[in-house]
C-alpha cells in the first residue's frame, strides 16, 4: 500500500510563502507524474501543478502561474510545492497525487491512482 503524506501547510500572511513536502511511504513506485491539488469549502477540487517523473515537463495552473513551483525527488519519492506572494483565495486544502498512468496532460483528477490527506493552508489578509 502507497501512502502519500502533505506537511508543510500552515497559516501565513498575504505575500508570505509556504513550501509543501509530499511523501511517499510503503512500496516503492514508479510513477508517470506527481501533482497538487486543492479544494476550498464549497467548491470543487483543482488543479494546481504537476510534473512529470523525469522533470521535463510541467503543468501549472493559471491562477498560480508565476508563483508556485513544483518539484520532485525521485530518489526520495518526493513531491514539493514551493509557493510564494500568497494571497487569501489559495486558502484551501491541499493534496499531492501520484499517477503512473501517462498522459499528456496532467491537471485531471480521474488520471491520479494515490492521493494524500491533504494539509491546510490558510492565507489572511
Amino acid at each position: 500500500q502507497v501512502q502519500l503524506v502533505e506537511s508543510g501547510g500552515g497559516l501565513v500572511q498575504a505575500g508570505g510563502s509556504l513550501r509543501l513536502t509530499c511523501s511517499a511511504s510503503g512500496l516503492t513506485f514508479s510513477t508517470d507524474a506527481a501533482g497538487w491539488f486543492r479544494q476550498a469549502p464549497g467548491k470543487e477540487r483543482e488543479f494546481v501543478a504537476a510534473l512529470t517523473r523525469s522533470g521535463g515537463t510541467t503543468f501549472v495552473a493559471d491562477s498560480v502561474k508565476g508563483r508556485f513551483t513544483i518539484s520532485r525527488d525521485n530518489a526520495k519519492n518526493t513531491v514539493y510545492l514551493q509557493m510564494n506572494s500568497l494571497k487569501p483565495e489559495d486558502t484551501a486544502v491541499y493534496y499531492c497525487a501520484a499517477t503512473g498512468r501517462y498522459s499528456t496532460n496532467y491537471s485531471y483528477t480521474y488520471l491520479y491512482d494515490y492521493w494524500g490527506q491533504g494539509t491546510q493552508v490558510t492565507v489572511s489578509s
